[in-house]
């Protein structure tokens, strides 16, 4: 019989320092309320995903949280401080990358760093190379950006945000554009920053990655906060189990049968979910095995964080696109 599935180990964050915080944070834009009494908390060392359906609240919110946008009500503390009246002391310490990277495209990506480099008052080029090896970009570093393929542009994005070695870094949709293979290079990157003590926010629809990636992610929906929660809390099984079986209808009826097989049904693909006695994947084999119906393979059945997602926004499949 087969274990239950379990989720990616994630870091036992969710104490500690408090590194951004939101109190009551609030933004409408006439009568309509885009982000409404919003609480969050993203403590040190945290890989914290913000997510969303489309027109959540997420950017307005990122926005207010790097001082782009002021609020209507509510405050935002970032690295302690509050971002209305320490904007100076706390953005140089936070790297961001919102929407699409501001590049100049008849440039090469090392020279776009330099650019970048002369606002913040001058960064030594063996600090630029090292930020061109850290997102795979070392090899391609003297090519004009208009060369690069968009996932390359977007790691050029990060390279900039990389640029002044933040203590937090706040990134929008990182992996957009990405392959696979780039994708999971960037998983390792941003893990690697977490353990040098960073502090990172991401807003993505992958929520594969997020799964996989993110030690606790927010959810909000119309403006609202809807859970704060480490993933494999939201993914914590269903109490249902999966059953493969060779009379599979004979073995549902007697199942229906019951009192502990409430909500047990069969799917179009052959395969029986049901409950088990008492919760027990054991238990439901014996008594399988004593109905006459041997299984091939019992499943507990996790979340993943998409269906999670979906269950917590009521979105539809394609909502968290």
């Amino acid at each position: 019989m087969a274990s239950p599935l379990t989720t990616t180990a994630q870091p036992a964050t969710g104490t500690g320092d408090v590194i951004l915080r939101t109190r009551g944070l609030t933004k409408q834009y006439g009568k309509r309320l885009a982000v409404n009494n919003l609480n969050l908390e993203v403590y040190r060392g945290d890989i914290f995903g913000f997510l969303g359906p489309n027109g959540a609240g997420k950017t307005t919110t990122i926005r207010m949280v790097l001082g782009l946008i002021a609020p209507t009500s509510g405050s935002v503390e970032l690295l302690g401080q509050d971002i209305a009246t320490h904007s100076a002391q706390i953005l140089p310490r936070v790297g961001a990358l919102v929407e699409t990277p501001a590049l100049y495209l008849y440039m090469t990506g090392r020279d776009n760093l330099r650019a970048l480099s002369q606002s913040l008052g001058g960064v030594d080029d063996a600090r630029i190379e090292r930020v061109l090896v850290q997102v795979g970009l070392a090899a391609r570093q003297k090519d004009r950006v208009r060369t690069y393929s968009l996932g390359m542009k977007q790691r050029l994005g990060v390279a900039m945000a990389l640029m002044n070695d933040p203590d937090v870094l706040v990134l929008d949709e990182p992996a957009n554009g990405l392959d696979p293979a780039g994708i999971v290079e960037m998983r390792e990157l941003l893990r690697s920053l977490a353990a040098q003590g960073k502090t990172i926010v991401i807003s993505s629809h992958v929520l594969g990655e997020v799964q996989q990636l993110c030690s606790r992610v927010g959810i909000i929906n119309l403006g609202q906060l809807v859970t704060e929660a480490r993933p494999d809390d939201l993914t914590r099984g269903t109490g249902m189990f999966m059953v493969y079986v060779e009379d599979a209808p004979a073995a549902l009826a007697a199942l229906q049968r019951e009192s502990w097989s409430l909500g047990a049904r069969l799917d179009p693909n052959g395969a029986i979910f049901t409950p088990a006695p008492d919760g027990r994947g054991r238990n439901l084999n014996k008594f399988l095995v004593d109905a006459g119906y041997i299984p091939d393979s019992i499943i507990y059945q996790n979340e993943t964080l998409e269906q999670a997602f979906l269950r917590l926004t009521n979105a539809a499949p394609g909502g968290a696109r």
